[in-house]
């Protein structure tokens, strides 16, 4: 497969999710990817309360399908040659030990320079390499509600709300990833490396404009709106259906609401002064949603999915994820054998989110058992490295 990063190395010394997460992206998208771990490898490979995983995880599994792996004692002189070598011979380097460590370790910015003059080298923390907050402890939960994000969801008085699995770790992961790939472009043009300092609060910031973006402009901080979208319509929230699971409505545009009221048969809706512009709807808040309970109650939760979407107005059945497992478009997911685990045999895990031809993202190699390709990297070091 003739993917678009082919060629490209990574020196990856990043453990857990957001660093581990930029690399199985790039490694999707064809780059090879030495992870280099501790003797005791990677804390993620043992993460979570079953046993039965210990060493491949389903958190490891996430994120480092395809990779190759050998585990050095940056602290023995011998072990730490053995990683110059495979920098020397890379095009990125990429890490998230607390700021500062990896420069102690003598792999710094300015040492691995003198090795490949050219090297994208990419940090990943929590607060940044130079800010005041540099030598923070951070975590996903941790820069969820430093960054402002746990008071976005719910409603205004209920308590702070997490967002449900680990997000300030893939968007970094992704800021990472992109980060790296327009270093890489840049060097194409210049010749030049370069060093990228990514931060899981200054990501999140990002990700989060359009809640940001808002009070900056306007100094008015947005309200927490709970299940209604940004809109702020009573058209785009959640309703009972009659089977008593939930439907989300999204109906933003005027079109959008002309069509909801002919294919509910509730035209009448055009006319009342309470509904018949967004601004009235807003104002009326209360009162269009009731309406629109009553009208949900009356059918299923997939019906209502399937006729309305028909009907090109945008809604969605709330699902749990192993249920979302069915909607997944061709080449959402990827399968690899892995052997070892309880299911031993083909499992899946998503691929990049996006489709691309040529060049198609994806991998059928496994995550690496610790330590495993040791013996194979060695035996390139030893040639002439570049292979």
């Amino acid at each position: 497969m003739n993917q678009p990063l082919k060629g490209i190395r990574i020196a990856d010394f990043s453990h857990v999710m957001a660093g581990p997460f930029a690399s199985h992206l790039l490694r999707l998208m064809g780059a090879e990817v030495i992870k280099i771990e501790p003797r005791r490898g990677d804390q993620f490979r043992s993460y979570g309360g079953d046993r039965r995983y210990d060493g491949m995880s389903p958190a490891f599994i996430a994120a480092n399908a395809g990779k190759k792996s050998i585990a050095l004692d940056l602290k023995d002189p011998d072990e730490l040659a053995i990683a110059r070598g495979i920098i020397a011979r890379s095009d990125v380097l990429l890490e998230n030990f607390r700021p500062g460590v990896i420069t102690r370790l003598g792999l710094g910015y300015e040492d691995v320079r003198k090795l490949r003059p050219d090297i994208v080298f990419c940090s990943v923390s929590g607060y940044g390499q130079t800010g005041p907050q540099r030598d923070w402890p951070a975590i996903d939960n941790i820069v969820q509600a430093t960054s402002g994000m746990m008071m976005l969801s719910g409603g205004e008085g209920d308590e702070p709300v997490r967002v449900g699995f680990p997000i300030v770790d893939t968007l970094t992961g992704q800021s990472a990833a992109l980060a790296i790939l327009s270093a890489l472009f840049q060097r194409e043009r210049t010749g030049q490396g370069a060093y990228i300092d990514v931060s899981m609060f200054d990501a999140s910031l990002a990700f989060m404009t359009s809640a940001l973006t808002p009070f900056l402009v306007t100094g008015q901080a947005m309200k927490r709106m709970g299940n209604t979208g940004y809109s702020g319509l009573p058209t785009a929230s959640l309703f009972k259906t009659k089977d008593g699971r939930e439907i989300s409505l999204g109906v933003v545009q005027a079109n959008q609401f002309d069509a909801l009221a002919r294919e509910v048969g509730r035209e009448d809706w055009l006319q009342d002064v309470r509904f018949a512009t967004p601004e009235a709807r807003r104002e009326n808040f209360d009162a269009m949603s009731h309406e629109l309970e009553a009208v949900f109650v009356q059918r299923d939760a997939a019906d209502w999915e399937r006729d309305l979407s028909n009907a090109g107005i945008p809604c969605g059945m709330i699902r749990r994820v192993n249920e979302a497992v069915d909607l997944a478009g061709p080449e959402a997911l990827i399968e690899m054998a892995i052997p070892g685990i309880p299911q031993a045999g083909q499992v899946a895990i998503p691929n990049v989110g996006f489709r691309m031809t040529p060049g198609s993202p994806g991998t059928t190699e496994p995550p690496p058992r610790l330590d495993e390709h040791r013996e194979e990297i060695l035996k390139w070091l030893a040639g002439d490295g570049r292979g």
